[in-house]
């Protein structure tokens, strides 16, 4: 699963990627490792994983990660090739949620392509070049759905009638996460995989003072998004470059106490997104190993089990499940069985958030 930063040039994408991309700017525990010059896989930072760790006192513990796309910067008319118009677009389509990098700070140093602060500006430059591809996305859908419903054919004909009044809804200037859908549409609307459909972060790149509480910028930015199914995460970039030069945990602790921060403000976007792609962790336990697993929200206990491995999920029997806080009250899974808090449970399951888990199958 993928987040693509995005954002116009010069607002701070690099440096939060940056961030990202130093593993002291997580807890001590957690790595990174770079796929391509602009894509990583960051950690999940999770202090449930550091309460196993203590009880069961394991030979490692392996986090749960999410994959992070720095996209080139955009520009106007790059829905016509304008830039790197045509790669940034293409690059946004291959992920599953967007992490938009809005500056809503003032620094004479620092030139905005546009000559001035406005976010709300900036994030309507980037709509409209979203909008036009998923405009030209759409036409070329209805192109070939509308000879489909000529033929008789009922559900092109409801195709057509769905990205019909889509089309016009986005050419009012709205983007496709806004759309009203249903059980009906949704499939409709998602199979085109248009870009102002996924699940967004706006993330306001704030001054240090600023940090803690955000600035009349934020709040604008909050205004312009509150009936667009967005969050809004605040965030300096240039306090979370410094904490992630500091060499220990420790220096990074006090550094952020002095600022009134509780953790990295990277901390947080990384949970966000993991929350934004509408994802979920279990637990598996051992002195081996303990380790988070991701899993999409709403998956059954086979389709869980075959993240560890296809036969796993192919040879699926039962699970055995204690849930994390029956885990911590109890403190071993010997205390959990004794206090018959340990479910057994079979393929219809549906894995709850935290869960610990573990698999019997046979192939």
């Amino acid at each position: 699963m993928k987040c693509g930063i995005v954002g116009l040039p010069n607002v701070g994408k690099s440096t939060l990627f940056n961030c990202l991309s130093n593993a002291k700017a997580q807890s001590a525990n957690y790595p990174f490792c770079t796929i391509e010059p602009n894509v990583g896989t960051v950690s999940v930072p999770d202090p449930r994983l550091n309460e196993l760790e203590k009880l069961v006192v394991p030979e490692r513990v392996v986090p749960a990660i999410v994959e992070i796309v720095d996209i080139a910067g955009l520009v106007k008319g790059a829905s016509k090739g304008e830039g790197l118009g045509n790669q940034f677009l293409a690059n946004i389509r291959e992920t599953h949620a967007i992490i938009h990098v809005l500056r809503c700070f003032q620094n004479d140093n620092i030139t905005h392509v546009e000559g001035t602060i406005d976010p709300v500006r900036d994030k309507e430059i980037i709509d409209v070049e979203l909008q036009l591809k998923d405009l030209e996305t759409i036409e070329k859908r209805l192109d070939k759905s509308k000879r489909a419903a000529k033929a008789g054919n009922k559900e092109e004909q409801l195709t057509v009638s769905v990205l019909e009044k889509l089309y016009a809804f986005i050419e009012e200037g709205k983007n496709a996460r806004e759309f009203e859908t249903d059980e009906v549409t949704f499939p409709i609307i998602s199979e085109l995989q248009l870009l102002t459909f996924k699940p967004i972060l706006y993330v306001c790149n704030v001054d240090e003072k600023s940090a803690g509480s955000g600035n009349e910028y934020v709040e604008k930015v909050k205004e312009k998004v509150k009936d667009e199914k967005a969050e809004v995460l605040i965030l300096a970039a240039q306090i979370e470059a410094d904490i992630s030069e500091l060499e220990t945990y420790e220096e990074r602790q006090v550094f952020l106490e002095e600022l009134g921060l509780e953790e990295p403000g990277v901390n947080r976007l990384i949970r966000q997104a993991y929350k934004l792609l509408d994802l979920q962790t279990y637990f598996t336990a051992g002195v081996k190993e303990v380790r988070a697993w991701t899993i999409q929200k709403g998956w059954t206990a086979p389709q869980a089990a075959g993240v560890i491995h296809t036969d796993f999920e192919k040879g699926f029997i039962r699970a055995e499940v204690i849930a994390y806080e029956d885990f911590i009250k109890y403190g071993s899974e010997v205390k959990v069985k004794e206090a018959g808090k340990l479910s057994v449970e079979g393929k219809e399951y549906i894995v709850k958030d935290g869960d610990i888990m573990h698999f019997r199958f046979n192939v």
